[in-house]
């Protein structure tokens, strides 16, 4: 959930700042032109956010796009970046893309330095407004889960009856 939200941030930044807009194209969250280059961005949440399959699946997604884009125009530079919302990464270049974390990818979809820390102010104050919100949602979930696992797995007594919970875990 966060990281949709992350991501959801990315992408209106950077259409304020450079007309970017959400990808259409699988696989590719974001695309915007900057100094005759187009750039097709996968924001992740941060910079461990898989396996190295799931990499493969995204450099596959890449290459596709790429495809996709050049049957328009087969002279566009296309520029592909792995950005992710916090972390850090100080070896970016991959060989078949980029990798911007953190200040970097979000100076590079801001055109700012600081825009990481300009928008936390802001967000700080929303999740005030709304934390009275989710500290109700959240202790209703906690009794919610309770009462349901009491139900499931305790006896009369409160006490835990391990061979259900064990059984409900990992029986056939």
């Amino acid at each position: 959930m966060f990281g949709d939200w992350l991501e959801g941030l990315a992408i209106y930044i950077n259409e304020k700042v450079y007309s970017g807009r959400k990808s259409g194209i699988k696989g590719i969250d974001l695309e915007f032109d900057n100094n005759e280059t187009r750039y097709i961005v996968s924001i992740k949440s941060g910079p461990n956010w898989g396996n190295s399959s799931q990499t493969a699946k995204m450099v596959d997604d890449f290459k596709l796009a790429q495809k996709i884009l050049r049957t328009s125009s087969t002279r566009m530079n296309i520029v592909c970046v792995n950005g992710c919302c916090y972390g850090k990464d100080n070896n970016p270049d991959k060989g078949t893309h980029y990798k911007y974390c953190g200040q970097k990818f979000w100076e590079f979809i801001g055109g700012d330095e600081n825009i990481y820390t300009d928008i936390i102010e802001p967000l700080g104050h929303k999740a005030k407004e709304r934390n009275e919100e989710y500290s109700e949602m959240y202790a209703r979930m906690i009794n919610r889960f309770t009462k349901e696992f009491i139900e499931l797995f305790c006896d009369n007594n409160g006490k835990i009856i391990w061979k259900d919970l064990v059984r409900y875990n990992s029986g056939k």
